[in-house]
This record gives C-alpha cells, sequence and structure tokens, in this order.
C-alpha cells in the first residue's frame, strides 16, 4: 500500500472513531488534509454565469465520492465497523464506534505466555531489542508468567540469535521498506571485495551465521549473501525494485548446497583437536591420530571446499582429491589478497 494512501486511511479512521456524532462526506472532506488537497473544500457549485467553474466542481465532487467509496470500503475490510445513518435532514453520515471496534481482551495461558516470552528474548542486540523490551513490560504489568517464571532462571531453553554484523540493521530496514542497496562484497575466493547492487528480500540464520537473499541487479539473478563477507557501509537506495519478490524465498536450502548438505559422497579430513565443532557435528565417523588431530569422515556435496576454507590451518583435507585442490585454490586466493 502506498504510504500517502495508508496515511489518507488511517486520518479517515481517526476522523470516525474520534467523532461523537456521525459525520457527513462534506464535513469529513473539510477535516482530512488528503481530501482537502486533491478535491478542495466542496462548497457546492456556483450558477449562472459561472456554469463552468460548477462543470470543474461537479467533476471533483464525483473523483470525492468515488476515493470515499473505496477508503470507506478498504477499511472495512481491514476489519473497521462502520456504521451509515441517516439525518433528520437527510443527509447521510458515518462514525464507527469505540465498543464496537474495540479488540477483545488478550489471554494467554501459560505455555503461550512463555513461547511469547522466549520470543522476545530472541532481539538483544538489534533494533528489535528496545520493542521486544517493552512488549515484555506489558505482559508482566497484566500478570502474564514469562519464560523465565515457568521454566525458571536457570532454564535450557535460551533463545539467543547473534547479530554481531554491522549490516544486519540496515538490511533488515532496507529488506522491510523494499528499497535497493549497495555494498561490497568478498567471495570466499576472492582476494579483494566487489560492489553488489541488491534488492533485498530477507534475511536468515543458519547454524549461526546470517544470509540475505536478494535479486542481484548486476548479475540479473538470485543471490545469496553471507553478511559476515560484507565490507564497510551498506547504502540504500531511494529507487524502486525492478524484480518481483517471490512469496517463497529459499535461504536455507541454497545455503544447504552450498556447505555440502547436499551431499554427493564422503570426505576424508584432518581436524585439530577441540577445534571445528561444526564439522563434528556432520561427521559420520571420527577417529583420533595423535599429535592433536582428528580424522573426520563428513558428508561431500557441492561447496564444501567453501566452508572448509573457513577453518583455516585448523582443517586439512586427506581425501577426495578434487576436494583438497578445490580448498588450496581458494586459499592460494586469499593469500595473495
Amino acid at each position: 500500500m502506498a504510504i500517502a494512501k495508508a496515511e489518507r486511511l488511517m486520518n479517515l479512521a481517526l476522523c470516525l472513531l474520534g467523532t461523537r456524532r456521525p459525520l457527513s462526506k462534506r464535513e469529513l472532506r473539510g477535516s482530512i488534509e488528503a481530501y482537502l488537497e486533491a478535491f478542495g473544500p466542496g462548497n457546492g457549485a456556483a450558477s449562472g454565469a459561472e456554469s463552468g467553474a460548477a462543470d470543474n466542481a461537479t467533476g471533483s465532487d464525483d473523483a470525492f465520492n468515488r476515493m470515499f467509496e473505496r477508503d470507506k470500503d478498504d477499511l472495512r475490510e481491514l476489519g473497521l465497523i462502520i456504521e451509515t445513518v441517516e439525518s433528520v435532514d437527510g443527509e447521510t453520515g458515518y462514525l464507527a464506534r469505540r465498543d464496537s471496534n474495540r479488540l477483545p481482551p488478550i489471554t494467554l495461558d501459560v505455555e503461550e505466555a512463555a513461547a511469547l516470552g522466549l520470543a522476545a528474548s530472541v532481539w538483544q542486540q538489534a533494533r528489535l531489542a528496545a520493542a521486544a523490551s517493552g512488549a515484555l513490560q506489558k505482559l508482566r504489568a497484566a500478570g502474564m508468567p514469562l519464560a523465565e517464571e515457568v521454566y525458571g532462571s536457570h532454564s535450557a531453553l535460551e533463545t539467543r540469535i547473534p547479530v554481531h554484523e554491522a549490516a544486519f540493521e540496515p538490511l533488515m530496514l532496507a529488506a522491510r521498506d523494499r528499497r535497493p542497496v549497495v555494498f561490497d562484497y568478498r567471495k570466499a575466493n576472492s582476494a579483494r571485495p566487489e560492489q553488489r547492487h541488491v534488492e533485498p528480500w530477507t534475511l536468515e540464520c543458519w547454524r549461526g551465521h546470517w544470509y540475505l537473499a536478494g535479486w542481484d541487479r548486476d548479475r540479473k539473478a538470485e543471490r545469496v549473501f553471507r553478511l559476515s563477507r560484507i565490507t564497510g557501509k551498506v547504502r540504500s537506495r531511494g529507487i524502486p525494485f525492478t524484480a518481483p519478490v517471490p512469496d517463497h524465498v529459499t535461504v536455507r536450502e541454497t545455503v544447504e548446497r552450498w556447505a555440502g548438505e547436499t551431499a554427493t559422497g564422503t570426505a576424508r579430513i584432518k581436524v585439530r583437536a577441540d577445534h571445528g565443532y561444526p564439522l563434528r557435528a556432520r561427521a559420520t565417523s571420527t577417529r583420533e591420530l595423535g599429535d592433536g588431530w582428528d580424522e573426520l569422515e563428513i558428508p561431500y556435496g557441492h561447496g564444501l571446499d567453501a566452508w572448509l576454507v573457513e577453518f583455516g590451518p585448523d582443517v586439512v583435507v586427506l581425501e577426495p582429491a578434487e576436494l583438497r585442490d578445490a580448498v588450496l585454490d581458494r586459499l592460494r586466493a586469499v593469500a595473495k589478497g
């Protein structure tokens, strides 16, 4: 919905909710700024020599009536109950009684209140932290139990999503407001970052890392970007999207393919003791080699080389040879930078 229309509907709803008596179209037209700017006060048409002005006024009245009827229907579709009242002089008036549009009391059982408390506690380091904290205070003021009151202050239910990347907040806002962004991005096998022009769709956390899915304008294709590889500031652009936003964006599935989750074979790697815990979690077998190293067998699929590079000197690929070569190529590219 366009901002101008949303403001107009909000002002109309406030007028209808704030009045103690039914308001006519004429009164609403003279009270709401958007109607005044578009159609004027609507004092009626002149006569005689001013017939041209009368014709213009009639056209303006018709346009206002059409817009008002659409706005009224939109508010009713959104759930506002608007009453139509006929006055003694035959003029139709409108109002939205507060008692008819008041939401029923919200009641939550123990489990539901605990779930809300846990959900609000997720956003500890992002822009939503203040809003989440305020929501928790309102729940407490209403006498509703929260997670720590249900499960104890030392509960194992700890909901935390790390948001350390500086790019998270500007990308979240840009995705919400549908604003394209520009940022410098360094791929795992690149020595230097490249500038990307992206229409951001959604953000998703996978295995402790945040990823952005969106439309890459330069490559004219859908792409997924890891936020930790964005360098410098994210700059937003005040221009509209050029590509349609899909109803369903498969961020996790894309990243899983990169990380070898869709495995086609098995790889053997050496991992330094007390390192590489995400790799150990995926291992189908583990064997101690001594000298501070372990041997792991892990599923091998497309993109595993990019993931292994992130562990640096703590991981050595034993086989297959193609995976070892791919990891070495990536490390050499980074070293040259």
